[in-house]
């Protein structure tokens, strides 16, 4: 499948402001920043963002909805979860975790911040090519 037959929501820009924290192109469509953050991100094959946490002193975190093509979602010691179109990941505050596309397909998610106090992302070391690899035989 390829990125312009993915869902209705366009892939953006390239994203280059958070291309450090990513293994492979990922594109960024902000689609709200008033009431309620809404980011659609799309992954090329093989992307994934590095292991990150969502901190917050109170609420917080991230939800995402998936939208298009096959991807994985892992939280810290945790194992791999497949996703696909209408999966749904609420992730709480202070979960390291990570999530890209699936080695073979192009992916696509809505990333929802939780409102919250004092929020912030720290990110972490990359997704070694090894674990990831791995992930391959698990489908």
């Amino acid at each position: 499948m390829e990125p312009k037959e993915m869902s209705v929501f366009p892939i953006g820009e390239f994203n280059k402001a958070f291309a450090q924290y990513f293994i492979g192109n990922s594109y960024l469509n902000m689609l709200s920043t008033e009431q309620v953050v809404i980011g659609n991100v799309t992954f090329e094959p093989g992307c994934r963002n590095n292991w990150h946490i969502h901190h917050a002193d109170k609420g917080g975190g991230q939800m995402l909805i998936v939208t298009a093509g096959e991807g994985w979602y892992q939280e810290w010691q945790q194992p791999a979860r497949k996703l696909k179109a209408g999966d749904i990941v609420h992730i709480p505050a202070g979960v390291k975790h990570w999530h890209g596309a699936a080695a073979n397909s192009w992916f696509q998610h809505l990333a929802i911040e939780v409102a919250g106090e004092n929020c912030k992302t720290q990110w972490c070391e990359p997704v070694e090519d090894k674990e990831y690899k791995k992930l391959v035989n698990e489908v």
